[in-house]
């Protein structure tokens, strides 16, 4: 009795075991590998959604993943500003005018009835968009003096991948490496193709010219408008001619100050105010006794 009611536990534990594998295989297949699909920016791209094939009781959704779900294919229709711009290729989503608002992680999900259950399977797709660069925005001062430290700067923020950047000179693209350039040019620049600056540690004449800035990445490229540097020496001479005039002047204002000490200006103008103040206290000494007299009476 004890035997069989031990097989009997067998059996069902080897049910039970049986029924969940059974509900593992059918109810949700395990995620396929990701798909990433690249696209430029305002051609077109398609998501393919890789199921079987599409069956009449099939049903189908896509989805774009983030920080809230949103529906791109739902009841057999295509949602938000995908209506205009997109159609539906069996299971795979055909967008005609690619924006880098599409960028990022989207979802299939197909559901359909089958002989052991209802099957669903999802397929995740990657869409990167490729955007080309904008103007870049350049920074290069209008004059500066010979042998100070000069930077000029230039910037793309809307390049994906990534720019990198190229400096000219009057139109004639400026080495990464000065060394390997002309001799009439200054060598001491430093030139960042990552970041977009073009540094002159020690400026000189020879650097004077209209500087222009190009962006570019696998999509195209962009230049700024050229701006002109004016480099100048130091104006040694008429610093010197300044420093001497000014030196004058005070040294005239202190000749001039002894001068009127020495004639006794200064002590003359001290007993006249002193006389006045002496005289004003006199009058208002007077008044005030008429006053009061005046108040007696």
């Amino acid at each position: 009795m004890a035997r069989s009611r031990h097989r009997l536990l067998l059996l069902l534990l080897r049910y039970l075991v049986v029924a969940l594998g059974y509900h593992k295989a059918y109810g949700l297949s395990a995620p396929k590998n990701q798909q990433v699909v690249t696209a430029i920016e305002y051609q077109e791209a398609i998501l393919a959604c890789k199921t079987p094939k599409k069956t009449v009781a099939s049903r189908l959704e896509w989805k774009k993943l983030g920080e809230s779900v949103s529906f791109v294919y739902y009841q057999q229709t295509l949602q938000g500003n995908f209506k205009n711009r997109a159609e539906m290729i069996d299971f795979s989503i055909r967008i005609k005018n690619v924006t880098r608002s599409d960028a990022g992680k989207y979802r299939c999900e197909v559901s359909a009835p089958s002989e052991k259950g209802q099957n669903l399977e999802e397929d995740t797709v990657t869409l990167e968009v490729l955007v080309a660069p904008a103007v870049p925005s350049c920074e290069v001062p209008s004059s500066a003096l010979t042998g100070t430290v000069v930077e000029l700067r230039c910037q793309d923020k809307e390049g994906n991948p990534a720019a990198e950047y190229t400096w000219f000179k009057d139109g004639i693209r400026l080495l990464e490496n000065p060394r390997l350039g002309s001799q009439s040019t200054n060598s001491s620049y430093t030139m960042n193709t990552k970041t977009g600056t073009l540094q002159f540690n020690t400026v000189s004449k020879l650097d004077t010219g209209e500087y222009s800035c190009e962006a570019r990445n696998s999509v195209g490229y962009r230049r700024c408008p050229g701006k002109r540097m004016q480099v100048d020496d130091l104006n040694v001479s008429g610093i010197i001619a300044a420093v001497v005039v000014v030196v004058l002047v005070i040294s005239v204002c202190g000749l001039g100050v002894c001068y009127a000490q020495r004639k006794g200006y200064f002590s003359k103008e001290a007993s006249f105010q002193k006389s006045n103040s002496s005289s004003k206290a006199t009058t208002m000494s007077e008044n005030d006794f008429k006053h009061t007299k005046s108040f007696i009476i």
